[in-house]
C-alpha cells in the first residue's frame, strides 16, 4: 500500500431492474476507472439494480402493485456469491481496482426471498473480501429491506488503504460511526440516495470528526431511466426530468470537498489523495485516540450473529 492513491465515485444510473445489463455497465465503469489510474471505485446505494423509489409513492394498501415490484426486485437481486459477483470480480482483477458496490442482496442463508441493502467489497485481485448489510432501512424502505447486524460492520485492509462502509442514513448513527473510527478506517465509503445540501454537510462533518476521507456516491436517475411499463412513473409530478440529481462528492479529512458535487449528470469523479493527511488531521482531534476518554465512556460493538 502506498500513501498516494486515486479514488473514484461512480455517479451512474443503473439499467433499472435489469441485473445483467447493470452488471455490464458496472464492469465497464470499473475498467474505465482502472485505465484512469484509480485504486478504488465506489458505486451508489442499491446500484444493482436500482433504488426502489416507489416506496415513497405507493401506499402499502396497494398490495398487488407492491407485490409485482417486489418480485421484480428480488429476481434482479444478487446472491453472494453468484455469477454477477463473479463478473464484477473478473473486472476488478483485470482493472487492478478495489471495488465497493451497492446492491439488493438476497438472504441466501435462509429463504432467498428477503432482501438486504448491502455493500459488496472486492479487492484489486478480484477477491470478495466482505459485505456490509445496512443496519436499519429508513421510512418506507422498511417495506423492502431487512435489518443487518453487527457481523458485517467492519473494515478491510486493501491496497487503497483501510476501507469501511456505511449506507445512507446509517451515517447519522453516532455509535455506528464510532465503530468505523475504532477500526482505524482511512476511507469511509458512504453510498446514498440522499442528494440534499444537508447531506453534503453531514459528510463534511463526518470526515472532520473521524479524520478520514469520505466518498459519498449517489445514483443519478432520470425519469427516462425507468421503463414506461412501471406504472408508478405516473405518480411523479408532470414535467419532472430528474428523480435524483446525485451530488456525489469526495471529501478530505479536514472536511473540505476535494471533488464534486456532481449534479444532474452521469460521470465518474476522481480525486488524488494522500493518506498521510489523516495523521495531520488527527493532531488536534483524534476521536478514538487522545480525545476518546475511555475512563469516562465505554463503547461495545456486538458482532455476534443475530440468528
Amino acid at each position: 500500500m502506498t500513501n498516494n492513491i486515486k479514488v473514484a465515485a461512480a455517479q451512474l444510473s443503473p439499467i433499472f431492474l435489469n441485473k445483467e445489463k447493470t452488471i455490464e455497465k458496472a464492469c465497464n465503469a470499473i475498467l474505465e476507472a482502472g485505465k484512469n489510474g484509480a485504486n478504488l471505485i465506489v458505486f451508489p446505494e442499491a446500484y444493482i439494480s436500482g433504488y426502489p423509489d416507489w416506496v415513497w409513492l405507493i401506499p402499502n394498501s396497494k398490495g398487488a402493485d407492491l407485490n409485482e415490484l417486489y418480485l421484480k426486485l428480488v429476481e434482479n437481486a444478487v446472491s453472494v456469491p453468484d455469477y454477477s459477483t463473479k463478473k464484477l470480480c473478473v473486472a476488478a482483477k483485470k482493472a487492478g481496482v478495489n471495488v465497493v458496490i451497492g446492491m439488493h442482496e438476497r438472504n441466501t442463508e435462509t429463504s432467498s426471498a428477503s432482501l438486504f441493502n448491502s455493500l459488496l467489497f472486492i479487492d484489486d485481485k478480484g477477491l470478495i473480501i466482505g459485505k456490509h448489510r445496512k443496519l436499519i432501512p429508513t421510512g418506507g424502505e422498511r417495506l423492502i429491506w431487512s435489518h443487518g447486524d453487527g457481523t458485517t460492520l467492519c473494515s478491510y485492509d486493501t491496497s487503497a488503504g483501510k476501507i469501511a462502509g456505511l449506507i445512507c442514513w446509517e451515517n447519522f448513527m453516532p455509535l455506528a460511526r464510532n465503530a468505523i473510527y475504532e477500526f482505524g478506517t482511512q476511507i469511509l465509503v458512504s453510498p446514498t440516495w440522499d442528494k440534499s445540501p444537508n447531506w453534503i454537510q453531514t459528510m463534511q462533518h463526518i470526515a472532520r470528526e473521524g479524520g478520514l476521507f469520505v466518498i459519498s456516491t449517489c445514483m443519478a436517475l432520470k425519469m427516462d431511466d425507468i421503463p414506461d411499463e412501471y406504472e408508478f412513473k405516473k405518480l411523479y409530478p408532470e414535467g419532472r426530468e430528474w428523480i435524483n440529481v446525485g451530488n456525489s462528492s469526495i471529501i478530505g479529512p479536514n472536511g473540505k470537498v476535494i471533488a464534486g458535487p456532481l449534479e444532474a449528470k452521469e460521470g465518474i469523479l476522481y480525486a488524488d489523495i494522500d493518506l498521510r493527511e489523516i495523521i495531520k488531521a488527527k493532531r488536534m482531534f483524534d476521536v478514538v485516540g487522545h480525545y476518546s476518554r475511555p475512563d469516562v465512556f465505554n463503547f461495545n460493538l456486538n458482532q455476534s450473529n443475530k440468528n
